[in-house]
């Protein structure tokens, strides 16, 4: 049986720091990246997904607040969650260990940081984050 993927991300458009400008963004970073990977329609429920993909930009170190918000909305018990983050030099900041503590009955993957102003370059990160889902 194929594993059904989900892919949950944040995204800031509008003006965003890119290489150290504040530059104004059509779609954000994490978006564009987001839609490499092949976004579907939102759902009301996570239930009958096994893997969660989960973009969002790196804010302060960490995801933003609505993040934390949508992992402590559901049950993640038994499911595997994928993150990947768009920055502005920070990586992945501590945001995979918070997902953890938020997420203790899933299988936390260590998540691809990808720089900001390369996203729309990022086709070969976006390739090993999906075959992550498979």
């Amino acid at each position: 049986m194929a594993k059904k993927v989900l892919i949950a991300y944040y995204s800031r458009r509008g003006e965003n720091y890119v290489n150290g400008s504040i530059k104004n963004l059509k779609l954000g970073n994490t978006e564009v990246v987001a839609q490499k990977i092949e976004v579907k329609n939102p759902l009301e429920s996570i239930d009958e997904y096994d893997t969660i993909i989960l973009g969002y930009p790196n804010w302060w170190g960490t995801m933003p607040m609505v993040c934390y918000t949508f992992l402590e909305s559901y049950d993640f018990t038994g499911k595997t969650i994928i993150p990947f983050c768009t920055n502005e030099g920070s990586g992945m900041g501590s945001s995979v260990r918070f997902i953890k503590k938020l997420c203790p009955g899933a299988t936390v993957e260590d998540g691809t940081p990808i720089h900001g102003a390369e996203a729309a370059y990022a086709d070969s990160e976006a390739r090993e984050i999906a075959a992550l889902a498979k």
